[in-house]
């Protein structure tokens, strides 16, 4: 069967938390694949400029960068507004923004846990709900949930992020059954421990705490985890995205796919 070289030209994607980490990768591999790109963090715009110039300049597709505070639902619908206005459409949407916090739950400040709910849970239903209407109107969508390993285990000193990763699973469920039939499709893809600036972070600082390499800090923090001992590439969890949104993705939905070396298996 002929393959075609831009199987997702004249759509666009909205992937928050892109300015780094998973998000970038599948901004990435959603504009090779043709997708007008809208990237979302908090950084400034001017940062967020030599990323956007290279994307159009590599795929020749249109990507912009909007800057919003996820745990304001009048950010997120105004964040859809320009969207709409530039596109006309959202195609694909990818609810990647996360925020974290590490306290047992006797010591969580309140704050801390609404802010995880707001921006975990409640900014991915805001965001469905604001571009499920088009995409149900034209016949055609893709929405991505980007859950975790934690969203199907406990751990210990994260309660807002075991939370509200469990929480994410049951709302691509019930979205994928509402949009049987109709077009749309709804996945929650699930990844491992990845190395992110987040967790790059914390490699370094057990590095310097406890004066070992690289390998041995990577090894100590999977430790437990990762049956595969090494950090899932975020370029994988990427492709696999991209793959969803072809034509051989069309009857998947309301799938859990996990990117994570085998760690549910363990």
């Amino acid at each position: 069967m002929h393959k075609v070289p831009h199987p997702l030209k004249g759509r666009a994607a909205l992937v928050t938390g892109s300015s780094n980490g998973i998000g970038l990768a599948v901004a990435k591999d959603l504009a090779k694949a043709g997708c007008n790109i809208v990237l979302h963090g908090l950084e400034a715009e001017d940062a967020m400029q030599s990323q956007r110039e290279a994307l159009e300049s590599e795929h020749g597709v249109s990507v912009s960068y909007i800057r919003a505070d996820l745990s304001e639902p009048k950010e997120i619908k105004r964040m859809v507004a320009d969207i709409l206005q530039r596109h006309g459409v959202i195609d694909v949407v990818v609810n990647n923004a996360v925020t974290r916090s590490f306290d047992p739950v006797v010591d969580l400040p309140v704050e801390a846990w609404d802010k995880s709910i707001a921006v975990n849970v409640s900014a991915a239903f805001h965001l469905i709900r604001l571009t499920l209407p088009t995409m149900l109107d034209r016949g055609w969508g893709r929405i991505f949930n980007i859950t975790s390993v934690y969203g199907s285990r406990g751990a210990a000193n994260r309660v807002g992020y075991v939370t509200s990763k469990h929480a994410l699973i049951g709302m691509t469920r019930a979205v994928a059954l509402e949009t049987l039939n109709r077009g749309v499709t709804c996945n929650a893809i699930c990844p491992g421990s990845v190395l992110t600036p987040d967790t790059d972070n914390r490699v370094r600082a057990l590095m310097a705490d406890e004066s070992i390499d690289r390998d041995e800090a990577t090894r100590k923090f999977l430790a437990g985890k990762q049956p595969i001992g090494r950090f899932i590439e975020s370029g994988h969890v990427s492709e696999l995205l991209s793959f969803l949104c072809g034509e051989a993705g069309r009857d998947i939905t309301g799938a859990v796919l996990p990117v994570d070396g085998g760690w549910l298996a363990s």
